[in-house]
């Protein structure tokens, strides 16, 4: 119970909502070899293969939220090759966790590490969330990899 509270907070893809301005270089749409790693009181590894599209760049450069948590980052930065993100996510039943990432990037490769924090029944708890990605094809297949 205390395992899946902390991991309904945790990134999936870090995992990975605001634009991303047009000057600065991303990540480039294509067939990713993505590996996420949660390291919270028990260790989970999951590896997938993803088409990211034009359209989800953004969504997976600037953070979490999805159906199970939204999370906000006052700060966001993605500049340079570099990754900084620091804020609070929280799940729809009101578990709430703080984040601090750190990272890099390039248009073929990303790479961060999330700091988690959060209490359960007054017990502090933390964790680590870390994503690694590569980009191995330009162009994705017409049926996608299950990872």
């Amino acid at each position: 119970m205390i395992r899946k509270s902390l991991l309904a907070l945790v990134p999936a893809g870090l995992l990975l909502a605001a634009p991303v301005h047009a000057q600065e270089q991303t990540i480039l749409p294509g067939y990713w070899d993505v590996t996420n790693k949660i390291s919270a009181i028990v260790s989970q590894t999951k590896k997938e293969k993803r088409c990211i599209t034009p359209a989800e760049v953004s969504k997976f450069m600037m953070g979490p939220s999805n159906r199970h948590y939204k999370c906000d980052y006052p700060t966001r930065v993605f500049k340079d090759g570099k990754i900084t993100l620091k804020g609070n996510c929280a799940t729809k039943n009101g578990s709430k966790a703080t984040v601090e990432a750190t990272g890099n990037y390039s248009p073929t490769t990303f790479n961060m590490v999330a700091q988690i924090s959060t209490t359960y029944a007054g017990v502090a708890l933390s964790g680590q969330a870390t994503t690694t990605a590569k980009r191995i094809s330009e162009a994705c297949p017409a049926t996608p990899d299950a990872g």
